[in-house]
C-alpha cells in the first residue's frame, strides 16, 4: 500500500498524529527520533477478553480505533504486530495511523503485520530461500525494507518465535534466521529485529542474538526488569526491539509501556487491557 503525501497527512490528522517530517538517522546534522513499537496484540480482542467491557468493545467494532488511538500517543514510525488480527482489521488500524503496512502470513494461526509511516519498498515472508519447514515459523517471521526520508534503507525483521519452555524449535528458528541475516550483518547494515521472541534475556536463544551482533535496546538503555507480560502483573520479558549496524549506536530509550490502556487496573474488576502483552517501545536518535 502506498499513499500520497496529501493522503498521508490527512490520515495522520484524522488520527490525531503529528505530521512532522522526520529526517533519517544517517543525517548527522538533522537526525530526528525514530520511534519503534513491538506489540503482540492478542488478535485485538482485549485482555482478559471475557470481561464484559472487552466483549462490548469487540462486539461494537471499537478495538481497531481504540488500539490506534493509544498507539498514536507515542507518535510511532514503525510498529510490529504479533498475533495480528484479520487483514481487514489490520488495514483499518493502519488507516487510522496513516501508515503503510505489510502482512506476514503464519504457518499456523498467528500472522504478523508490519506498519510504517514510511514506504515499505519490499517484503518477504519467511525468506529462507527454500520452502518453510512445517515445524518452523508457525507463528511468523518476515523481512521488509523501510525507505527512510534521506533515501537510506532500514531492514526490519518482524518475528514471533515458537512458545513454550522447551527451546528446541526456537533455537532452530534463530539459527535459520541468522543464516539469512548473515550477509546484512557482515555488511554492517542498519537493521531492526522486533517482536515477541518468546524467550527471556537469560536464555541460550538470547545469547545467540548477541553473539551474532544484535544489540538489545532495553539492555543497553532501559531501567528495571523490563517485563512485558502479562498486562496486569508483568512477570516475564519476552518482547524485544533489537538493533544492529549504525542504528544500534543511536538507541536513546527503550521500555515496556506499562501505562494507559496497555495495562490492566488490578483495582478495577471491569478493567481490561488492549492485549495480554505490553508494547515494547524504543526510541532512536541523537544520544547524549
Amino acid at each position: 500500500m502506498t499513499v500520497s503525501r496529501r493522503q498521508f497527512c490527512a490520515a495522520l490528522a484524522a488520527a490525531g498524529v503529528s505530521t512532522r517530517v522526520l529526517p533519517a538517522l544517517g543525517d548527522e546534522k538533522k537526525a530526528e527520533p525514530l520511534r519503534v513499537i513491538a506489540y503482540n496484540v492478542y488478535v485485538c480482542k482485549g485482555w482478559p477478553d471475557d470481561r464484559p467491557l472487552a466483549k462490548k468493545a469487540a462486539k461494537r467494532g471499537q478495538m481497531a480505533r481504540r488500539l490506534a488511538m493509544e498507539l498514536a500517543l507515542y507518535d510511532p514510525d514503525i510498529i510490529n504486530f504479533s498475533e495480528s488480527p484479520s487483514e481487514a482489521l489490520a488495514k483499518e488500524i493502519a488507516g487510522y495511523l496513516g501508515m503503510n503496512h505489510v502482512r506476514f502470513p503464519s504457518g499456523g494461526n498467528w500472522p504478523g503485520t508490519l506498519l510504517s509511516r514510511y514506504e515499505i519498498t519490499d517484503a518477504a515472508n519467511a525468506p529462507l530461500g527454500y520452502d518453510r519447514p512445517k515445524d518452523l515459523f508457525t507463528r511468523h517471521w518476515g523481512r521488509a525494507t523501510v525507505h527512510l526520508p534521506n533515501g537510506e534503507p532500514l531492514i526490519v525483521h518482524s518475528a514471533h518465535l515458537f512458545p513454550g519452555a522447551d527451546p528446541t524449535v526456537r533455537l532452530k528458528e534463530i539459527k535459520a534466521m541468522l543464516a539469512v541475516m548473515k550477509k546484512d550483518l557482515d555488511a554492517g547494515r542498519s537493521m531492526l529485529l522486533i517482536g515477541d521472541l518468546n524467550h527471556g534475556p537469560d536464555s541460550e536463544e538470547y545469547k545467540m542474538w548477541l553473539d551474532a551482533g544484535w544489540t538489545d535496546t532495553f539492555a543497553k538503555v532501559g531501567d528495571g526488569a523490563g517485563l512485558t507480560i502479562k498486562a496486569d502483573t508483568p512477570q516475564y520479558r519476552i518482547d524485544y526491539v533489537m538493533a544492529t549496524g549504525p542504528i544500534a549506536n543511536q538507541i536513546a530509550e527503550s521500555r515496556p509501556l506499562f501505562e494507559g490502556a496497555f495495562r490492566v487496573n488490578n483495582a478495577d474488576p471491569q478493567s481490561f487491557a488492549l492485549s495480554d502483552h505490553l508494547p515494547q517501545f524504543a526510541l532512536f536518535g541523537e544520544t547524549k
